[in-house]
């Protein structure tokens, strides 16, 4: 089983770059997919970006393509999600997640998860 912890959340004008972190935990041996999902207040949880165990694939929802970049440092357990040119829209608590053990490709689907952080608030002021 796999520990998620996120960091780098906060506020941020609109416009400007944040890069959130998220670093795992416990059965690190196994290869996994890790993926990057948001709820805005008010609405329903939504796949922002996912990425594959080797980086070789890669997913991102149209409202943050060209905008927000997915990466990983497998040595280092951690995924990222470089957040530019952001809007008020974006605002919302930003969850990692991964996928069970050996299950390397990336996918959009939240329900192919099954390891969640806690996640972090990213607030967007206009």
């Amino acid at each position: 089983q796999l520990q998620l912890v996120e960091s780098g959340g906060g506020l941020v004008q609109a416009g400007g770059s944040l890069r959130l972190s998220c670093t795992a935990s416990g059965r690190t041996y196994s290869r996994y997919a890790m993926g990057w999902f948001r709820q805005p207040p008010g609405k329903e949880r939504e796949g922002v970006s996912s990425i594959s165990w080797s980086a070789d694939t890669t997913y991102y929802a149209e409202s943050v393509k060209g905008r927000f970049t997915i990466s990983r440092d497998n040595a280092k357990n951690t995924v990222y999600l470089q957040m530019n040119s952001l809007e008020p829209e974006d605002t919302a608590v930003y969850y990692c997640a991964a996928r069970a053990p050996l299950r390397t490709a990336a996918v959009a689907r939240d329900s192919e998860y099954v390891y969640w952080g806690q996640g972090t608030q990213v607030t967007v002021s206009s």
